[in-house]
């Protein structure tokens, strides 16, 4: 299983249930990693896109703790363990964890790569965080891209492996 996130220069991703940044080819790279493939996500962040709607062109697997909650397009689970037996189903370099914080932590230990856009700015008001993969032990830098730029904002993307 592998995972994709944008973080700001603390780390943060989010605030408010929305993306600290807009920069179209992060967007694009999201895409291109994620269309065709399965992709995991706690609710809050399926609420967060377009219309409430599961990402076209994907599997969308929903990590929610409410069994009235039903989702057309997307496999609804309820539990952990619920999610890590619908996971065998699938080939697991297939699988994006793609969010929100309490889902990127709850999976973190068992995805093997991690693609991070580090944008170079610190977002306005964030109030989710990913955990700082510099700082850990079990995650090192397989590969960085130079920097590029959007509107002001500098940003690169890293690829971080599992020791």
């Amino acid at each position: 299983m592998k995972l994709i996130v944008a973080v700001d220069n603390n780390w943060a991703i989010g605030s408010g249930n929305d993306l600290l940044f807009n920069i179209p080819e992060d967007m694009k790279r999201f895409k291109a990693f994620t269309t065709g493939n399965i992709v995991v996500m706690g609710y809050n962040t399926l609420l967060s896109f377009p219309g409430s709607r599961p990402l076209p062109n994907r599997k969308n697997i929903v990590l929610c703790d409410d069994p009235s909650v039903n989702v057309e397009g997307a496999v609804m689970c309820g539990s952990l363990d619920a999610l890590l037996e619908e996971l065998k189903n699938y080939d697991s370099d297939k699988v994006f964890v793609i969010g929100g914080a309490m889902v990127y932590k709850l999976l973190l230990d068992y995805c093997s790569e991690a693609y991070i856009t580090k944008i170079q700015s610190a977002g306005e008001n964030p109030d989710k965080f990913f955990p700082d993969l510099d700082e850990s032990q079990d995650w090192e830098i397989f590969e960085t891209s130079e920097i590029r730029e959007h509107n002001g904002i500098k940003f690169c993307y890293v690829t971080y492996t599992k020791k």
